[in-house]
């Protein structure tokens, strides 16, 4: 299993060389990388065997949302790819976290993770979507969901790791994105936190991007990331996370 209160970079680039210019600059301080959608449909898997060449972690973000077949058959390729986690959503139901779970048998290196609610999503979007829970409601839902299916943990945001942290299994994984620094401008994500509350209320993993990716100084700020998260981890008291 992955270490744990580690920081995980997110590479939300356009191509290999742009993803790759930033690995080199964040050097052996960095040891995790997020590789999602937007650079694997733009680069292909050669990047994702480039970084682990590189002895780096990967989390391949894929959200998975398919038939169990299919599935089973994403996860087992990102399995012989060397990947170190690859989320799956949670919503799917649970013959396909089952699915996922199986298919990475074969991989112990591999984590399956479920994707419970994106972190752009409020109560709000939920009720649009037909769904009669609060955000907190549903991501609880479906953590229990895959804790059932044998998942190996769940993406949820740091806003909810706290109530998460109390009902899944102590060996479960919670990773955190949506995580920034304070004096980042507002985006898209509508739940978020920073690294030291993320680690303070019980996630196992936070997933940073704009706030590195955007730095003047991307080593810089991955220090001041990385001395936080150390800080959330010393032991101090969780405080209850404001109302999303």
């Amino acid at each position: 299993m992955p270490q744990k209160n580690t920081v995980i970079v997110s590479l939300d680039f356009d191509s290999a060389s742009e993803a790759l210019e930033l690995v080199e600059q964040l050097g052996p301080s960095a040891q995790f990388y997020k590789v999602g959608l937007q650079l694997l449909t733009a680069a292909g898997p050669t990047v994702v065997r480039t970084l682990i060449s590189r002895d780096k972690q990967i989390f391949l973000d894929l959200k998975l949302h398919e038939i169990p077949a299919s599935v089973a058959g994403a996860v087992a390729a990102a399995g012989a790819l060397g990947a170190s986690m690859v989320s799956v959503h949670a919503s799917g139901g649970s013959a396909v976290l089952r699915a996922a779970v199986e298919a990475a048998r074969p991989y112990p290196k591999l984590n399956v993770l479920a994707l419970t609610v994106i972190t752009s999503l409020r109560d709000e979007d939920l009720t649009e979507l037909g769904l009669n829970s609060t955000v907190p409601e549903q991501v609880v839902r479906l953590a229990k969901l895959a804790t059932a299916a044998g998942c190996h943990g769940v993406v949820a945001s740091a806003q909810e790791a706290l109530l998460l942290r109390g009902l899944l299994p102590a060996e479960m994984l919670i990773v955190a994105p949506g995580t920034q620094l304070k004096t980042d401008a507002k985006n898209d994500q509508a739940r978020v936190a920073t690294p030291f509350d993320a680690v303070r209320w019980g996630a196992s993993h936070i997933v940073v991007g704009r706030s590195i990716s955007r730095s003047v100084s991307p080593p810089q700020t991955f220090a001041v990331i990385q001395a936080q998260v150390d800080e959330g981890a010393s032991g101090t008291a969780p405080a209850k996370p404001d109302a999303h």
